[in-house]
C-alpha cells in the first residue's frame, strides 16, 4: 500500500490516532488528524504531531469531511453513528481502522484475541508462554500498544500477539490473523454498536479473512460457537470446562487434556494455575492451544503455567485483613465479568458495583447476587439503575462516589467476607479508565490501616 500523495483523515488523537498519524506522516501521507475535543485539550496531539507536518484540528464534531480526503481511519472510539463516517462511506471514501491499517504493513503472522472479557488475561498469558520459549513477539492492540507501532518494524519479530475489540474488528477488510481466539460473547457495549446482534457480528468479523491452514479457537460452551463455526474456514479448534472434546482442550477434574491433532492427549495441571475463576481457567485453556498450534513445547507451556500471575484490575487480589479478603476487578465493566467474579468466590462478598451505564441488563445478576452476595454498595451515575434491576435481593447501601463505597464496604465487612469491586460498569463518570479507578481502590484498601489494628497483609 502506497501512501505517498494520499490525504488521509484520523478521527479521534488520543493514543491510537497520535499512533496511527505519526506512522502515516512516516510514510508519507498528507494527514490531517482530527477531534471533537476543543483544541484547548489537545496538547499531547499536538506535541507529538506538530513537528512531523500533521494537521490537527479540535472541535470537528459536525464537521464536513473535506473534498481532498481519500480514506479515513477511525479511532475505537468514534462509534459507526458518527456523521462524518457515514458521509465518508456515503461517498465511496474507505474508512477502516487503525489495526487494518497497520495489518497492511505487517508479515510476522498475527494471534488475534477477543471475546466479551478475558481478552487482557489471555493476550497476557500467550505472549508470556512465547516469551519464555524464547520467540520475538510485539503485544499490542487493544491492550494499550497500538498495532500501527510494529507496522513495517516486523522484520525481527517472531508473533504478533494482538488484543482485538468489537469496535476495532468493526472497521476491518483484508486483517488477517494466522491464529484467532473468541473468548465469550456477551452482552456489552451496546451504547456503541446499537444491538446485540450488532456486537455478536463486529466479533465474529476477527475470523473473516482466515484461509483453511489458519487456527480458530472456539469456546465449545458458548452457544453462539456451534454456528460460528460453519462460517469460518480455517481450522477449528475447541476448548470446555464443562465438557470431553474429540478436538481441542478441555478439563477433566484436575487435569487439563489437550487432543492433538496427532491423536495424543497431552495433560497440563490444574494445581499449577495462579489465576482464580472458571473464567480464568477457560483464558488459559484456550492461551494453551493457541501456543501449541505455534510449536511451542508442552514443557515450556507448563513451565509458564506456574508463573503466570495475570495482569493486574482482573480479579487481583490486593489484600487480607483479619479473614477479610479485598479483591479488585476493576475491568469486570458488564454483567457477564461481575457474573464470573461473583463465580469465583466461595466466601460471602460485600459487592461494590456502579459507574457509567453502557446499557447493560443488571437484572440478570439476579440469581448470582443471590446466592453470592451478602451486601451489595452502589456508587456513581448507574446506582439508581443497578437499584432497580436488583432491589429487595441482598441489602444495599447507595454512596456518591467510589471512595464513599469502598468506606462502606471496609466497615461493613465481616470475618470470612470477600470485598469485590467488580463495578459492572465502565469508569468515566469519575476516573480517567478502568486502571485508575482500580488503583484508587487499590490504594485505599491498602491505607485503611486505620480500621484495624490489625496491618493488612499483602499478596507476595
Amino acid at each position: 500500500m502506497n501512501l505517498l500523495e494520499e490525504n488521509i483523515l484520523v478521527y479521534g488523537i488520543g493514543a491510537t490516532g497520535i499512533a496511527a498519524a505519526r506512522f502515516l506522516a512516516g510514510e508519507g501521507a498528507g494527514v490531517l488528524a482530527v477531534d471533537d475535543r476543543p483544541l484547548s485539550e489537545l496538547h499531547e496531539a499536538e506535541a507529538a504531531l506538530g513537528k512531523i507536518g500533521v494537521n490537527i484540528r479540535g472541535g470537528f464534531a459536525g464537521s464536513p469531511l473535506p473534498r481532498e480526503i481519500s480514506l479515513v481511519v477511525a479511532s475505537p472510539g468514534v462509534p459507526p453513528s458518527n456523521q462524518l463516517l457515514r458521509e465518508a462511506e456515503a461517498k465511496g471514501v474507505d474508512v477502516i481502522s487503525e489495526i487494518e491499517l497497520a495489518s497492511r504493513f505487517i508479515q510476522a503472522p498475527i494471534i488475534a484475541v477477543t471475546g466479551t472479557n478475558g481478552k487482557t488475561t489471555t493476550t497476557e498469558f500467550i505472549a508470556h508462554i512465547l516469551r519464555r520459549w524464547g520467540k520475538r513477539i510485539f503485544v499490542g492492540g487493544n491492550i494499550g500498544n497500538p498495532l500501527v507501532n510494529c507496522a513495517g518494524r516486523d522484520d525481527d519479530i517472531d508473533f504478533l500477539v494482538v488484543e482485538v475489540s468489537s469496535f476495532q474488528l468493526q472497521r476491518i477488510r483484508y486483517f488477517h490473523p494466522r491464529i484467532a481466539v473468541l473468548l465469550n460473547v456477551g452482552s456489552d457495549h451496546l451504547d456503541y454498536h446499537g444491538s446485540i446482534d450488532a456486537y455478536h457480528a463486529a466479533k465474529s468479523r476477527v475470523f473473516e479473512n482466515m484461509k483453511a491452514d489458519d487456527l480458530a479457537i472456539l469456546n465449545a460452551d458458548d452457544p453462539h460457537s456451534s454456528e460460528l463455526e460453519r462460517s469460518i474456514e480455517a481450522e477449528v479448534l475447541y476448548f470446555s470446562v464443562m465438557h470431553r472434546l474429540e478436538r481441542g482442550i478441555f478439563a477433566d477434574g484436575e487435569r487439563l487434556i489437550l487432543k492433538t491433532s496427532a491423536g495424543e492427549d497431552e495433560v497440563f495441571s490444574r494445581e499449577s494455575i495462579r489465576l482464580v475463576g472458571r473464567h480464568n481457567l477457560e483464558n488459559i485453556m484456550a492461551g494453551i492451544v493457541a501456543v501449541r498450534h505455534c510449536g511451542c513445547p508442552a514443557e515450556a507451556i507448563r513451565e509458564g503455567l506456574a508463573t503466570f500471575v495475570g495482569p493486574p484490575h482482573r480479579m487481583e487480589h490486593v489484600a487480607t485483613r483479619e479473614d477479610i479478603t479485598y479483591y479488585n476487578d476493576s475491568k469486570g465493566t458488564n454483567a457477564d465479568a461481575v457474573s464470573a467474579a461473583l463465580e469465583s468466590c466461595e466466601r460471602p462478598v460485600v459487592l461494590l458495583m456502579g459507574g457509567r451505564d453502557k446499557g447493560e441488563n443488571f437484572g440478570r445478576l439476579a440469581n448470582s447476587i443471590r446466592r453470592k452476595v451478602r451486601k451489595l454498595v452502589l456508587f456513581g451515575e448507574a446506582a439508581p439503575v443497578i437499584e432497580t434491576a436488583l432491589g429487595g435481593l441482598v441489602a444495599i447501601t447507595m454512596k456518591r462516589t467510589l471512595g464513599e463505597a469502598v468506606d462502606e464496604a471496609l466497615m461493613s465487612a465481616r470475618r470470612g467476607d470477600t470485598v469485590l469491586l467488580s463495578p459492572g460498569c465502565s469508569s468515566f463518570d469519575e476516573f480517567r479508565d478502568y486502571r485508575e479507578r482500580g488503583e484508587f481502590f487499590r490504594d485505599r484498601v491498602l491505607s485503611a490501616a486505620a480500621f484495624s489494628k490489625t496491618p493488612m497483609r499483602e499478596e507476595s
